[in-house]
């Protein structure tokens, strides 16, 4: 199963291991689905983790920054979108993770911004929330055991 995250729920992997998102990308690392990214989400994501403000709060390194850069450049499936989509026009950014969830043919897209989750399905991508997510795989998990 294939699944995008939208670069709030990885910044709020990184910067918190008690929250929903940090039990999400622990079930990527445990192999329950495969992530996909693109070079724009990487992008995206480092241009966040490096605002002044939240590295100062969160004590973020560069090197802590690199790092997780890497492990997701590395160990995430990368995809380069051919196709610009618009669907999202309050928030243009937003458009860079379906055309990752599309050109990757991911199920799901989990994200915490309302532009998003306000589309509910884009082209056959679910949107969830990362709480709504976990539940999904976790049914997912337990019909899989019962059959």
């Amino acid at each position: 199963m294939r699944v995008v995250f939208a670069a709030n729920i990885l910044v709020s992997a990184l910067l918190s291991a008690r929250g929903a998102p940090a039990h999400a990308l622990a079930a990527w690392g445990e192999g329950r689905f495969e992530l996909m990214a693109s070079p724009a989400i990487l992008d995206e994501l480092g241009r966040v983790l490096r605002y002044p403000g939240l590295r100062e709060r969160y004590a973020l390194s560069e090197e802590t920054i690199e790092r997780f850069l890497r492990l997701l450049a590395r160990q995430a499936t990368l995809v380069e979108p051919r196709e610009r989509l618009t669907a999202v026009t309050a928030d243009e950014t937003d458009n860079r993770y379906l055309e990752c969830a599309v050109v990757g043919e991911a199920v799901i897209l989990v994200s915490g911004d309302h532009h998003l989750l306000d589309l509910v399905e884009y082209r056959g991508v679910r949107v969830l929330s990362c709480a709504d997510f976990l539940a999904w795989l976790e049914l997912g998990v337990a019909q899989d055991s019962e059959n």
